[in-house]
């Protein structure tokens, strides 16, 4: 078995065909499975890079973050087909709890896009909620508690309450990566006939906040450059 889990579709192409990349070394019918949040097309071009070696290969990116991580209850979002799933699954049970197997190489890149594009929007569209209310000299907590118990509530808006209120950015899920994933679930939109200004809305956010000085720092820093504006 070889697991990748990398920041890009670049960094994914040197870790399995570049230089001194895995596959090279592989020998066939072992497995390879790479849980980054990438692109599908070259999901797709490395799964036919795989099946020309005769290696099994698994796309996995994962839901989920440094606490799941530890705690060993990642979700995988699954793209393969069934026989290399099989032979994988040992090792995706042993790092989470849950293994969602949506179709054949590509699948589950489309769905961690469509999941971080969600996801980032709200992160976004809450920093600028809690922006504006602290512009406005609203009661910040009682503003807060009504948006995060109220329609626009969820997880992920609660999460970012908690980080943004207490101005705790320690690195969970980092500035630059959620720009990326926006980045690439707009191509995919775009890829469809959905010409999503939302995406490229949110990931100015996150680039305006990496270029501010958060790119090292959680995506709930992304709500400092409005502090500030």
């Amino acid at each position: 078995f070889v697991v990748a889990m990398v920041a890009d579709n670049d960094a994914s192409r040197n870790a399995w065909l570049g230089p001194q990349g895995a596959l090279a070394a592989m020998a066939p019918g072992s497995v390879a499975i790479d849980s980054s949040t990438l692109d599908p097309d070259w999901i797709e071009t490395l799964a036919a890079e795989m099946k020309a070696a005769g290696v099994h290969f698994v796309e996995a990116p994962v839901t989920g973050s440094k606490v799941q991580a530890e705690s060993g209850t990642l979700r995988f979002f699954v793209g393969s087909d069934g026989e290399s799933l099989e032979l994988a699954r040992p090792v995706l049970d042993a790092m989470g709890n849950g293994v969602i197997h949506l179709g054949p190489a590509g699948s589950g890149a489309v769905m961690k896009l469509a999941n971080n594009f969600m996801a980032g929007i709200q992160v976004a569209s809450f920093a600028e909620a809690l922006a504006l209310i602290e512009a406005k000299g609203l009661d910040r907590e009682q503003a807060v508690n009504v948006l995060r118990n109220g329609a626009p509530g969820s997880p992920m808006v609660g999460l970012m309450a908690d980080r943004m209120l207490a101005q705790n950015y320690d690195p969970n899920f980092l500035v630059p990566l959620m720009a990326k994933d926006l980045g690439y679930a707009g191509a995919l939109l775009a890829s469809v006939g959905i010409d999503s200004g939302l995406a490229a809305a949110a990931r100015a956010r996150f680039q305006q906040a990496e270029a501010a000085g958060f790119g090292d720092r959680d995506i709930s820093s992304v709500v400092e450059p409005l502090r500030k504006a």
